[in-house]
């Protein structure tokens, strides 16, 4: 039998997600932009939900094209509220909006998002070994820091929480327990400090 973290074995969608993506280093910038508005749609709601609705989000944001979502008017945003296919939240879609905005102009400061987010981890993903899913945090001092230093680069919906879950979900910490098989797969190989 194998073993997983115990909020993989919810559905299958959890589990394909689980074993495929989460906490697999992205370096990707339209990845890590999908993460960021992922991970800001589901604030206050369950990740199975925005899982469900992922497909959908691909089709209205554009497949996460941050230059295309950058340009959403007024009125493209009033037909997102329409779209049953995603979360119908107006501050929501116009937090994508603004988070496009912000996104490209840290693209532009930086070179990439990549190349700006994974300063915070010293460009390696922090190794966690947890024993139990009660161990897991849900912030970090990382994670506080990347929320303030995004809201000061006009992001909203990263608050430390929202900016931890993406941290764990690009992989930029792997909080995978150590019970699971998982766990040894995204760290890979023993790197010397």
């Amino acid at each position: 039998m194998t073993k997983r973290c115990a909020w993989a074995a919810t559905g299958p969608l959890e589990t394909a997600y689980h074993d495929a993506e989460w906490g697999v280093p992205v370096h990707d910038d339209r990845r890590l932009f999908e993460f960021l508005i992922l991970e800001g749609a589901q604030a206050g709601l369950s990740w199975s939900t925005i899982l469900r609705k992922r497909d959908a989000y691909r089709r209205a944001f554009q497949g996460f094209d941050p230059a295309q979502v950058s340009r959403f008017d007024a009125r493209r945003q009033r037909t997102l509220l329409a779209d049953e296919g995603i979360v119908r939240n107006r501050l929501k879609i116009e937090s994508a909006v603004r988070n496009a905005r912000a996104f490209l102009t840290v693209q532009k400061e930086f070179g990439s998002f990549d190349t700006y987010v994974w300063r915070f981890v010293d460009g390696k993903a922090v190794r966690n070994a947890w024993k139990s899913p009660a161990q897991v945090p849900a912030s970090t001092p990382v994670s506080d820091a990347l929320s303030k230093d995004l809201k000061a680069r006009g992001f909203n919906f990263v608050g430390s929480t929202i900016c931890y879950a993406f941290m764990q979900a690009v992989g930029m910490v792997n909080d995978h327990v150590t019970s699971c098989f998982r766990w040894k797969q995204v760290n890979g190989p023993k790197r010397d400090s």
